[in-house]
């Protein structure tokens, strides 16, 4: 059976898609922009972005009683491969390295919003 999660600590969706899944223990996680649910305005720079999109991912987890360290794979976008060592390095420091998930970083031509970065997950319930 497949439960929705949604939660106000994160942006709705700008879309016909659901902010997350949750499906035989498996979590699948919307790509996140850096939208602040606050006051739904975009992050600026590449660094407040991608705290942004971090702390929305977190705020969805956090909703299906997850943490990052349940987190196995992750699909990170970017609008410019230039950023990939900053954002690589904020990504970093919300992750315990014991628990890092699998992952890909491609460089796209464009993201919703115009903005720099999106980022989707994938978690499991232990």
């Amino acid at each position: 059976m497949k439960k929705v999660i949604s939660t106000a600590h994160a942006p709705a969706a700008i879309g016909p898609y659901a902010q997350a899944n949750m499906a035989g223990g498996i979590l699948y996680i919307s790509g996140q922009i850096p939208v602040d649910p606050a006051t739904g305005n975009l992050a600026e720079g590449i660094e407040k972005e991608t705290h942004q999109v971090m702390k929305n991912l977190q705020a969805i987890l956090t909703e299906a009683g997850l943490t990052f360290n349940h987190v196995v794979k992750a699909t990170i976008f970017l609008k410019n491969m230039d950023d990939f060592a900053v954002v690589n390095e904020i990504y970093a420091s919300y992750l315990d390295a014991a628990h890092y998930p699998a992952r890909e970083t491609v460089q796209v031509s464009c993201l919703p919003k115009n903005v720099d970065v999106e980022i989707s997950m994938i978690a499991h319930q232990d």
